[in-house]
């Protein structure tokens, strides 16, 4: 059964018990007229009864992962502006406003809260965290072509067709990759801003593995790439074959026309094999370029059916309107 609003302030959650009630009462007090759903992601601790005492909507997903709770956040949640937001209190909500206001008045289909660290005396940044995050969003940039300054911030702002077109198939903390690249794919216009990042309360624990969730989400970057850009992915993959070809054939192919004859037959052999797998590589990009360019025009025409922001002319009915299609 869906749950609507206006705006909805959507929080998935793993044993947060200790936070999610400072992230309830900071939404509310920011927006006083959102919708506030939880997602509760197989939590052990009190967290789902901490937020329907304060008032929230909760939803119960039994499958541990953030990708799971999110994709059940969007699935069962109706609004026009999502506010997806981390339940463990890091993130400013008070800066919530600004960035709905942005999203609605820029016509834009998502406004990332880049992390500005103001960690409280006491506390020290998890580098690993740090310098993760940033190498996983130059690979990011370098493989998608898209301009954001922290790709794994947990703190959106979203509109309802980029909500309800996003296509994810991932399970864990590498779900924002996902929505990144359902960006990249749609073109979406989008903005960061500034917005600051502070340590955990106390009794709230991190979930992330610096190396083994930096793998998986390295992992889900190259297999996006290879689906979503696969013409380039599997030239990538058979250029060492045509090198390796090139190589073996050299010499053989100068002996060939110098003298007539075959110095080498293994080299050949072995070089025509090369030859083989990167031409059958390339062929196989070639391929799976197209039916990715289908797939996309598919998400594409999905997200266009739902309406844009509505701007009324200032000549009133004589006048023509502008639907502001988020492009």
């Amino acid at each position: 059964m869906a749950v609507q609003g206006s705006v909805a302030v959507i929080i998935p959650c793993h044993d947060e018990e200790s936070a999610v009630g400072g992230v309830i009462a900071a939404a509310r007090s920011a927006l006083p007229d959102c919708l506030i759903v939880v997602a509760d992601n197989a939590s052990s601790d009190r967290t789902a009864a901490v937020a329907e005492q304060m008032g929230a909507v909760v939803l119960r997903e039994p499958r541990r992962g953030k990708g799971h709770a999110v994709r059940r956040l969007f699935a069962a949640v109706e609004a026009d502006v999502y506010v997806l937001v981390d339940g463990d209190g890091t993130y400013d909500v008070g800066a919530a406003p600004g960035m709905v206001d942005l999203l609605e008045s820029e016509s834009l289909d998502m406004v990332v809260g880049v992390r500005v660290y103001a960690l409280a005396e006491g506390h020290q940044a998890r580098r690993g965290h740090e310098w993760g995050n940033r190498f996983l969003t130059w690979i990011f940039r370098t493989l998608f072509r898209l301009e954001l300054t922290d790709t794994l911030s947990g703190y959106r702002v979203m509109a309802r067709r980029f909500v309800k077109t996003f296509p994810s198939a991932s399970v864990g903390f590498e779900v924002e990759t996902d929505i990144n690249v359902h960006a990249a794919v749609l073109g979406s216009p989008l903005q960061e801003v500034a917005s600051s990042y502070v340590a955990r309360r106390e009794g709230s624990a991190s979930k992330l593995n610096t190396y083994r969730d930096g793998w998986r989400i390295l992992r889900r970057n190259f297999r996006l790439f290879r689906d979503g850009r696969p013409a380039l992915a599997f030239l990538v993959m058979a250029s060492p074959w045509l090198l390796l070809s090139i190589g073996l054939m050299t010499y053989v192919l100068e002996y060939y026309f110098r003298t007539g004859t075959v110095a080498n037959f293994p080299s050949l052999i072995a070089g025509v094999g090369a030859f083989l797998v990167f031409l059958n590589l390339w062929i196989s990009g070639v391929v799976l370029e197209r039916i990715s360019r289908n797939r996309d025009e598919a998400v594409r025409l999905a997200y266009l059916r739902f309406p844009g922001r509505v701007c009324h002319s200032p000549l009133g009915e004589a006048g023509s309107g502008v639907i502001g299609t988020g492009t």
